[in-house]
């Protein structure tokens, strides 16, 4: 870049000043000070855009690093998977299904032994509820009031009456 020290600045100023002459010299000042503020905005945006490009580029990158790894995983997975299968039919080739495991008694299926029911309840639904007529006698509140309300209705009364 330019490397514009004290003395250049005063010297470029003494010109402009004698050359432009001191009554437009302020806002020839003020538009070379707006006109370079653009140029750096649009250098800094120019910048920007080249270093998200580079990040971006560095994703698609990392990307592909990524799924090549994890297609790498998938096929690892599925030749270990194969082995294990192939494995697991010739280790029970032999085997009939249809035969228990262990010796007859010692089973927890074993038909001595009741099996496991689900009491088929939905505990979140309520089964009964309170019949009206038991709300009543017991005093429970069925409905609801403001505290306006209630602080009316609870009003103790005037003992004057009015003439």
């Amino acid at each position: 870049m330019i490397d514009l020290g004290i003395s250049k600045l005063a010297l470029i100023g003494a010109v402009a000043l004698i050359v432009i002459g001191p009554e437009k010299l302020p806002r020839v000042a003020r538009t070379v000070g707006t006109l370079l503020g653009k140029a750096q905005r649009y250098v800094a945006d120019v910048k920007a855009e080249v270093n998200r490009s580079m990040e971006l580029e560095e994703l698609r990158k990392m990307k592909d690093s990524v799924e090549n790894a994890a297609r790498d995983v998938q096929g690892s997975v599925n030749a270990t998977t194969q082995d294990f299968e192939r494995s697991w039919s010739e280790a029970t080739a032999g085997l009939d299904m249809n035969e228990p495991l262990s010796e007859p008694g010692s089973s927890i299926h074993d038909p001595s032994y009741p099996t496991y029911r689900h009491p088929r309840k939905n505990w979140r639904v309520k089964q009964k509820a309170m019949p009206q007529w038991f709300k009543a006698r017991a005093g429970v509140r069925t409905r609801t009031q403001s505290g306006a309300a209630r602080v009316a209705r609870f009003r103790p009364r005037s003992t004057s009456a009015p003439r």
